[in-house]
């Protein structure tokens, strides 16, 4: 299990599973596949998501940093955003925002406050 290279989008299949699907994009497998894997069907926690990332081998920076432009990103970073409804898990990819609710975007979905972790490439 590894990081998608070529990630396709996916909408979050209920509206509390965005963590769900953003690890879906980013792994190539199934919601359903996550869902057995984190645990839970319903919001994921930061530790829910980095037990994921862990155990698909998926190498991530522990630092949590702000990002408040789309140039402050990484090439891939797991967003952690606060929208004006709740936090939401997102995806950016080498310069798009893959997110589970909005579908594809060129900069980042409605937010106040935008957090990333950084994930990592086996050659970086």
């Amino acid at each position: 299990m590894s990081l998608c290279e070529n990630p396709s989008h996916i909408f979050e299949p209920d509206p509390l599973q965005c963590g769900q699907a953003v690890l879906a994009m980013l792994t190539g497998k199934t919601v359903d596949e996550i869902i057995d894997l984190c645990g839970t069907e319903r919001e994921t926690t930061l530790k829910d998501m980095i037990r994921v990332l862990e155990l698909c081998g998926i190498e991530y920076g522990n630092q949590r940093r702000q990002a408040e432009k789309k140039t402050d990103l990484p090439k891939i970073a797991l967003l952690s955003l606060e929208t004006p409804k709740c936090w939401h898990w997102s995806l950016y990819f080498e310069g798009r925002f893959f997110d589970p609710e909005y579908g594809l975007l060129e900069d980042f979905p409605p937010s106040n406050r935008r957090y990333y972790w950084e994930i990592k490439r086996p050659e970086d």
